[in-house]
């Protein structure tokens, strides 16, 4: 009976897969957290509080990016947020609005 009860701290945490990484390099798409299509120039909301490098300020759930801007490289979505500049965005962080 002991051997069927697992203890949750000692699962390890696998790392989940990202869209960005799969997705884009076998259908050429960007898809957002949730698995929804994102073309340039959609608006996106923020689904988790981030950290800004080098600022002591915060993203905030629910923050709208309009008019994004997708590419190829570390960050999938280049954009100014209004209050913070210029900045980039991974896709696991945001969903189509």
């Amino acid at each position: 009976m002991n051997s069927l009860l697992n203890c949750p701290s000692a699962i390890p945490n696998t790392p989940t897969r990202t869209a960005t990484t799969a997705d884009t390099e076998q259908t050429g798409f960007f898809h957002d957290a949730h698995g929804n299509v994102l073309q340039n120039g959609d608006t996106v909301a923020v689904i988790k509080d981030l950290k800004v490098k080098g600022s002591p300020s915060v993203v905030k759930v629910g923050t709208k990016v309009k008019s994004i801007r997708l590419s190829d490289g570390d960050h999938d979505i280049d954009r100014k947020i209004d209050g913070f500049g210029s900045m980039g965005l991974k896709l696991d962080f945001v969903k189509k609005a």
